[in-house]
């Protein structure tokens, strides 16, 4: 497979142009305007953010993406599925709250704003993976699977179970209704390590399964009530939580691959990246910790992995922010130096394991030629 394109352009902004005005052009460069778009209703899948975290991208950048599909006579419109853990987003009257309050209305983004998987999250589609080896079929929001189009809108940053979250997991994760969401989370249950457990109780309000209790001072989680979305290993400060089964990060980034496969097969779709607010974990904790690298650009291509893979890269070659979870890390004595800064900052992740599978199922290529736009 020959390498695939993958645009880029920085933060620069001189001679009063904007942010949105180079993401337009970015994507306009990429290739985007190549779409027929006239008619066609177009998805524009992104995170609108957990209330209390204020590291989601900004709804100027949305709209900019849906004037340019709008300006070729698309239907866009943004959308996103609910949550399999309570938070704010966990059915649609939530989710569209949420999306107002952190500033996503059809007056900042110039779209409509649908839930794909509908208002308990049980409104998907079955969608056959017949690359698939890690699932044979996909429950996909069925609002995603109507679009004649398909364009994902990431906020790139780090991820305390897949390494980062890039496209691949704003697309297969993202658009996995609650079922799907499921079956992706469920080959591994976190277990509790009661020497390293300090009774602070922060996994307990983390998690959305009421699966964790106190035993003699220290957290047990049921397995049986146990969804095993990882949120507890997030929240742990003190690395006393893991996964039961150590293939379970790996199974879940291959089956965000295949599910990223179901969602784009078959239609035209497109990728933009936002290398911004690099936050060490995912935008549906409520809150984000201080960004452990600095800002670097704007990413956009037609190959979600190549793109993942060159966001990557250029983070890989940052140096850490100080007073991040990343340098703290890297300041304990004796620490086990990955020289990577997704491992480093969480250090039980396979993030590469993802985009080998995607690579490996035909999703795209992890070779990529960089085009860099003033």
């Amino acid at each position: 497979m020959e390498k695939s394109k993958v645009y880029f352009t920085d933060f620069r902004a001189t001679n009063g142009i904007t942010m949105p005005d180079k993401l337009a052009k970015l994507i306009r460069r990429a290739g985007i305007e190549e779409i027929n778009f006239d008619g066609k209703f177009t998805a524009i899948k992104m995170h609108f953010g957990e209330l209390g975290n204020i590291a989601f991208l900004r709804p100027n950048y949305a709209k900019a993406v849906a004037d340019v599909i709008k300006g070729k006579g698309g239907l866009p419109f943004l959308t996103d599925c609910n949550t399999l853990y309570p938070g704010s987003r966990k059915h649609a009257l939530e989710h569209l709250d949420c999306a107002n309050l952190n500033g996503f209305n059809t007056v900042t983004t110039g779209c409509q704003i649908i839930i794909a998987d509908g208002l308990r999250g049980t409104d998907d589609v079955t969608v056959p993976v017949p690359v698939g080896e890690y699932v044979d079929e996909a429950y996909i929001g069925h609002a995603i699977m109507d679009a004649d189009i398909f364009v994902s809108l990431t906020h790139f940053k780090g991820h305390e179970m897949t390494g980062f979250g890039g496209a691949i997991k704003n697309i297969g994760m993202g658009c996995g209704s609650r079922a799907g969401k499921m079956v992706q989370h469920n080959d591994g249950k976190p277990h509790v390590d009661p020497e390293l457990c300090r009774n602070c109780h922060r996994c307990a309000r983390e998690c959305g399964s009421d699966a964790i209790s106190y035993q003699n001072g220290k957290a047990v989680i049921d397995q049986d009530l146990c969804k095993g979305c990882g949120r507890c290993i997030g929240a742990c400060a003190f690395d006393a939580i893991s996964n039961n089964n150590s293939d379970a990060i790996e199974n879940l980034c291959c089956k965000m691959a295949e599910y990223a496969y179901a969602v784009c097969n078959g239609r035209p779709h497109f990728h933009v990246s936002l290398v911004v607010d690099v936050s060490p974990n995912c935008d549906c904790h409520s809150e984000n910790d201080a960004p452990i690298l600095p800002n670097i650009g704007m990413f956009a291509s037609f190959d979600p992995v190549a793109l993942d893979q060159a966001c990557a890269d250029a983070c890989q070659k940052k140096d850490p922010m100080p007073n991040s979870q990343l340098s703290d890390n890297l300041a304990v004595p004796d620490w086990n130096f990955h020289r990577d800064h997704w491992k480093d900052s969480n250090p039980n992740v396979k993030w590469e394991e993802t985009l080998a599978h995607a690579e490996k199922i035909g999703l795209g290529t992890r070779e990529y030629e960089l085009i860099t736009m003033p």
